[in-house]
Parts: C-alpha cells; sequence; structure tokens
C-alpha cells in the first residue's frame, strides 16, 4: 500500500515545529522510513533523523531533507493552514508556520524512499536518508555533524538536496558553482547613557546611535561594493528601550550579510564593523560597541561534474525546457556542511511550488515580486499538485544518477 503524500503533506502542514523542537515531525518521518525497510536512528543533532537502506555493493548517496518550521503567523487562508503554536528560544509564545516548505522538503522525500525501495533492484548502492532539524537556525547540519553522523554511518560519495521556491511548479532550477549565497547573523549592541526623555541633554541616547547605524550601513553596499558584485546587508532586528519617556541605555541591532564567496565576506565584514564603531564614536558613546557572530553559513557551491550529471537526470525526467539556470540565490543553506566536512560533491537544487497558470500572470502583469509570495513570507504555500510529484521524482531521479546500476558489483 502506498504512502498518502498529499495526507502526509497537509498533516506536516497543519503541525509545524520550531527549530530543534522537531519531535513530532521527526517521529513520523521515521516512522515512513522504518516501513519502508530502512534501518532507522533517531536523536541524531537533537532531534535529527538517519535513515540506511543497504542494497549491494556501489557508491553511499546522502539524501538531505530539512523539516523545521518558522515563527511565522499563516495568513494563506488554505483550509489546513496552521494554527500551532510555539516557544521561542527567548521564551515567547509565537505562532508558527511552514513559511519555508520544508514540509514539501519531507513529504518528498518520503515519497522519493519509498519510489527508490520498489525499484530496488534496478540498482545497487547505500541509500542514507536525512531528516535534518534547524536549518532556520544555521545549526541544524553542524548539529548532526558534531553528533558524529559521518563516524556512525556510511560516509557519503555524494550529497544531494533540493529545496521547493516560488519557480513555477514542473520547474527545476540548478546551476553548477555558486547556488546560494554564504551568510553571516550579526548582532550589535550599542551602548548609550540612559535617562529621562525630558533631559535628553544629559543622555546618550542609543535609539538615535541605532537609527544613524542602521541608516549608514545602507551605503556598504550601495557605495562601497563593486556594482558588479552580489552582497546583502539587512538590519532584519532593531530593540530598544521600554517606554515612551525613558531614553534607555542599550540598542540592539541584527544584521544578515550575504556574499558569494570568501573574499567578499571579509570585505563587507569590516565595513560593517568600521561603521558601526564610528557611529558609536560620533554619538559620543562611551563603551565600544559589542559584534556578536550568531551564525556562519558557508557558500552552497555545486560540483560542476556531479551537477551536469544530475541535470542530464532531470532533463530526462522533466524535458530540457523545465531545466533552468536559476541564477545564485542570496538566500543561504546550511546543507553544505555535510558534503564540506566529507569531502565530497554536492549538488543542490529548487523545484517550483507556484501555481503555474499565476505565475505566468504575474510575469506578464509584472507583479511577480507583488502576486506571488516567497518563502518566509505568512502567505507562502506551494501548490500541492504537482509540487510533490515533481520533489519526489527529483529526488529519486537524482539518486538513481548516482547509485549503481543493477549487477554491478564495485564503487
Amino acid at each position: 500500500m502506498s504512502i498518502d503524500l498529499e495526507a502526509l503533506y497537509i498533516d506536516l502542514h497543519r503541525h509545524p515545529e520550531l527549530s530543534f523542537q522537531e519531535t513530532r515531525t521527526a517521529g513520523i518521518a521515521a516512522s515512513h522510513l522504518r516501513e519502508l525497510g530502512l534501518e532507522v536512528h533517531e536523536g541524531i543533532g537533537v532531534t535529527g533523523v538517519i535513515g540506511v537502506l543497504e542494497n549491494g555493493s556501489g557508491p553511499v548517496v546522502w539524501l538531505r531533507a530539512d523539516m523545521d518550521a518558522l515563527p511565522v503567523k499563516e495568513e494563506t487562508g488554505l483550509a489546513y493552514a496552521s494554527t500551532a503554536t510555539g516557544i521561542d528560544p527567548d521564551g515567547n509564545t509565537v505562532s508558527v508556520m511552514h513559511a519555508c516548505g520544508h514540509d514539501m522538503h519531507v513529504t518528498a522525500m518520503i515519497g522519493a524512499v519509498e519510489r527508490l525501495v520498489a525499484e530496488r533492484g534496478a540498482w545497487r548502492g547505500t541509500l542514507v536518508v536525512v531528516i535534518q532539524p534547524a536549518e532556520e537556525y544555521g545549526s541544524g547540519a553542524r548539529a548532526m555533524l558534531d553528533d558524529g553522523a559521518l563516524a556512525r554511518f556510511p560516509r557519503p560519495d555524494v550529497v544531494l538536496g533540493q529545496h521547493v521556491t516560488p519557480l513555477p511548479a514542473g520547474v527545476i532550477g540548478v546551476r553548477p558553482g555558486p547556488q546560494m549565497s554564504a551568510s553571516d547573523g550579526i548582532q550589535v549592541v550599542m551602548h548609550g547613557r540612559g535617562g529621562h526623555g525630558s533631559r535628553p541633554h544629559s543622555t546618550i541616547d542609543p535609539v538615535v546611535m541605532a537609527a544613524a547605524t542602521v541608516m549608514r550601513l545602507q551605503t556598504v553596499v550601495s557605495r562601497e561594493v563593486d556594482p558588479h558584485d552580489l552582497a546583502v546587508v539587512t538590519v532584519g532586528s532593531i530593540h530598544a528601550g521600554t517606554k515612551n519617556n525613558i531614553i534607555p541605555a542599550d540598542a540592539t541591532l541584527q544584521l544578515s550579510l550575504r556574499y558569494p564567496d570568501e573574499q567578499l565576506r571579509d570585505k563587507v565584514l569590516a565595513k560593517v564593523e568600521r561603521i558601526v564603531r564610528a557611529e558609536a564614536m560620533a554619538s559620543g558613546a562611551e563603551r565600544e560597541p559589542e559584534i556578536t557572530t550568531l551564525h556562519t553559513l558557508p557558500a552552497t557551491i555545486n560540483d560542476a561534474d556531479a551537477t551536469a550529471r544530475a541535470v542530464a537526470a532531470f532533463q530526462t525526467a522533466f524535458g530540457p525546457d523545465a531545466v533552468i539556470d536559476p541564477g545564485l540565490f542570496t538566500g543561504s543553506e546550511d546543507v553544505s556542511w555535510f558534503a564540506r566536512d566529507a569531502g565530497v560533491p554536492l549538488v543542490f537544487w529548487f523545484w517550483g511550488g507556484a501555481d503555474p497558470a499565476a505565475y505566468a500572470q504575474a510575469i506578464a502583469n509584472d507583479t511577480v515580486d507583488r502576486d506571488i509570495p516567497t518563502n518566509h513570507s505568512p502567505f507562502y504555500a506551494p501548490v500541492i499538485h504537482p509540487t510533490i510529484d515533481v520533489g519526489v521524482t527529483a529526488l529519486a531521479v537524482a539518486a538513481r544518477a548516482f547509485l549503481g546500476a543493477a549487477g554491478t558489483v564495485s564503487r
């Protein structure tokens, strides 16, 4: 009896879980993998799941899907929309939503494994299925590796993964070389001197200091990065004060920085630090600002030869016109840690989840940015079909492209 993937997806979408809290999702994934005959291990890197299927002598292929959700209140209006809440790392109760499509990732993975199990007479090798926590923190892959994933399970010859995006459903986007940006999460605490709102002259106002810093940071990309290069500097969070008539002592900024390579990373980080310290000095701050790295993610770089092999498989499965080069995505991923630590090729691709008719209309109206919700939006939800079907096929045919053919006896 085949797994009802639509029902699985709807269930996962209704019950999202925050990073490192994905116990229900992990349990469901583990249960399905066991039903399919895999040797399953749970609790890897807190909540991660690894399933192993040995099918004769041959290559070891790791397939990876992430499973965590985001602290976002869903506004899709879908009948199966999430109403879930969770507790964030600061102890706050927050709405939770699969606003990045990780529920679709897990669903497609289970479907692909089911297909590969059914086709096991046609291939040889070892399949290692990685259901990863906490991609949204940028730390789930690292947690699984630090928990001994490479030492405890068959080491990969290649790592494969995919991500659903607002491309039209049916489209596969993949390119050799840099596929997603490197990124850093930075926290800046700017120190002022608090006091009464009626006596600003007796204070050093960190709110004004922070505001000036936010505005000046906009010039890093617009005025200090070569227009031929790609970089992003975003201030995603700013917090200061508790009351309208109190000038606080501190202001905290959280930044997201993105770049395609290490050379540009070093330049952007240096420019950001210079501006932060200079604005603090210009405001008369009596203490240096504190600059802390919250996370660092490497660029997601696809191996050229392995990508060519995967592209050939995709073109055979979906047709040449369905496989595109989407360009460099400025989003970031932690999937590459698996391949980097193992010293093996990575192929990571995107598959579309947007309604093709709606996407075509938005293209015609030049309103894609307005009318097609993106990942992390409260309105983001891929269409169920053909998104599930394409995701299952993409992962299965990519795996088959690297697994040995039936009758082979060596790697």
